[in-house]
């Protein structure tokens, strides 16, 4: 009996997801609400996602607006996006707020790259850990006589296959996200 390796491969295609919504979190000069997407900002008590209390809209290439629902709101949202690594101040005129995104210099470029490389990289080594088990899997499987050892050699060949399609998919996502972040 082979191993069944259904499991596995949607745990890496749920890790690459995780990466891409961690890459949408890099700001790379354009404006992107999802630079917000982690930021909270507490509304009667509770932690809420921006876009939650106010409309966030793109109102050109370089700024984001941001209109509170409730205009007691302003003030704390201004607090929230001042208190995370968004690294924007915002200006706030009393109803909107306004993030501008500054372009980007070469040295920020570079900080950019070398911070999406990161994340590639914990892409891959959650990529890496879910092969681990699935070997790991496998061996129990073998240690108790449910698969005999050609199986597991089998088994085990799929699991890296499955593991170097997944890392193949992160360099290519890097490699894109690296050239967007050059090109701005």
């Amino acid at each position: 009996m082979k191993l069944d390796t259904k499991d596995f491969e949607s745990k890496m295609k749920k890790a690459i997801e995780v990466y891409e919504d961690n890459l949408d979190t890099v700001r790379v000069g354009r404006a992107n609400a999802a630079v917000l997407s982690r930021v909270t900002v507490d509304y009667y008590g509770a932690p809420t996602a921006i876009n939650q209390v106010a409309d966030v809209r793109v109102a050109d290439a370089r700024t984001l607006t941001i209109t509170p629902w409730d205009a007691k709101m302003n003030k704390e949202i201004e607090k929230a996006i001042l208190a995370s690594d968004v690294g924007i101040t915002p200006q706030n005129d009393g109803k909107t707020i306004r993030l501008s995104f500054p372009q980007l210099t070469e040295e920020r470029r570079k900080e950019l790259k070398k911070q999406v490389s990161k994340m590639g990289e914990d892409a891959k080594v959650a990529i890496r850990n879910i092969r681990r088990d699935a070997n790991d899997k496998c061996k129990d499987m073998k240690k108790k006589s449910e698969m005999n050892e050609d199986e597991q050699k089998q088994s085990e060949k799929t699991v890296q296959d499955l593991t170097d399609k997944y890392t193949k998919i992160i360099d290519e996502i890097t490699a894109k996200k690296d050239k967007e972040i050059m090109e701005i």
